[in-house]
């Protein structure tokens, strides 16, 4: 007997239809998706215009507006908000000559909206430029019906235990693989520096890599990345979810873990300089958890507790090849003395460019405490 999955009624809808329309020629006219990061600090929005002719710079694209009040951004009084492209890339959707161009928030006052945390660590960066700061994040994510529960698990009741599922292949261990696939070429397609995938410890999850990417690059290449999921998960009809402990219970939560080095860490002998970094990380656990989900380590505290290869949310901890710590060093980088080390506490829905912000202002700016120094006037 066929199970009926729990799909969206438009993912329903009939592709080839949709297909004849978009063979239609352009005539030169450019389309041009925004997207941006809504109110919640989660969720993207994305709204689309015609230029006349194809962008070949971000210069080239124009600033534009959207209703604050509509995404919790504003008073419905004073609800314009700027658009300010900062990256762009192919659109995978419509094809090329089109744009999807990735957006700073700023209020009508043009300072950066709330969620805006982009604004911050540019300039963070740029400080530390020196350094030449790589990074690469892994994003783990659930796929769900449109019901709200795992996609292909039975309707009532729960899989076998996990064990089967990681990197599985075959039916009855993974499911949605036409999702994953169609979403790494889109972000090939798109020029995102998407560099692996695999299916996830629990069934229905999934992983994705970016990078390496240098500095304000990874948030962008990130959120970006992000998007086009939602995008891809719209079409097959189900929900992509970053929600960092997803199913209660004995199933692995979804982090962002987070691998970070600069010039020197990768230098012969930069096991030193990874050592020395991570003994200032350990100073500021507090500082880290705080910015390494959207709720101030609320969101974590269900994910990291020191089971199903997390660490303890209130512990520091540091080993090569040790999953169940805070801070991982490859096995590889503890033989060769040199290389990169996984921060592995970031949630799934975190923000990277705070992550990432965070982690050069405590290893490359020797920030310390609770308490971050502005460097607007430097």
């Amino acid at each position: 007997r066929a199970v009926a999955m729990s799909v969206s009624h438009s993912s329903r809808l009939n592709k080839l239809v949709r297909e004849q329309y978009m063979r239609l020629p352009q005539d030169g006219s450019v389309q041009v998706t925004y997207v941006w990061i809504d109110g919640s600090g989660e969720g993207v929005r994305c709204k689309s215009r015609t230029l006349d002719k194809e962008p070949k710079s971000i210069e080239d694209v124009p600033e534009w507006n959207f209703d604050g009040s509509s995404t919790g951004q504003a008073e419905g009084s004073n609800s314009d908000m700027f658009l300010v492209p900062v990256c762009m890339f192919r659109d995978p959707f419509c094809l090329d000559p089109n744009k999807l161009v990735l957006c700073e928030v700023l209020k009508y006052n043009r300072k950066p909206a709330e969620t805006n945390l982009r604004h911050t660590c540019k300039k963070v960066m740029d400080l530390v430029k020196d350094s030449h700061p790589w990074f690469g994040m892994e994003q783990e994510y659930t796929l769900l019906g449109i019901n709200g529960h795992p996609y292909g698990w039975p309707d009532n009741g729960f899989p076998g235990p996990q064990g089967p599922y990681y990197c599985g292949v075959g039916a009855d261990k993974v499911y949605g693989r036409d999702i994953v696939e169609s979403h790494y070429k889109a972000c090939l397609y798109a020029g995102v520096k998407i560099c692996g995938t695999n299916a996830e410890v629990m069934p229905s999850q999934w992983e994705f890599q970016v990078g390496p990417c240098k500095g304000i690059e990874m948030g962008d290449h990130l959120w970006m990345a992000r998007f086009i999921l939602h995008r891809v998960c719209e079409d097959f009809g189900v929900v992509a979810t970053l929600d960092p402990k997803p199913m209660t219970g004995n199933w692995n939560g979804a982090g962002c873990h987070t691998n970070y080095s600069t010039e020197e860490m990768r230098r012969e002998g930069g096991l030193k300089h990874i050592e020395a970094a991570i003994e200032k990380l350990s100073k500021r656990h507090d500082y880290h958890i705080c910015v390494y989900d959207p709720r101030g380590g609320r969101d974590n505290s269900r994910r990291l507790t020191g089971h199903h290869e997390t660490s303890n949310i209130f512990e520091f901890s540091a080993g090569v090849a040790n999953r169940g710590a805070s801070i991982r060093i490859p096995r590889q980088v503890g033989q060769d003395g040199y290389g990169y080390f996984e921060d592995r506490r970031p949630a799934a829905n975190c923000d990277p460019y705070a992550v990432t912000e965070a982690i050069m202002r405590t290893t490359v700016l020797n920030e310390t405490g609770v308490e971050t120094k502005d460097y607007a006037d430097h």
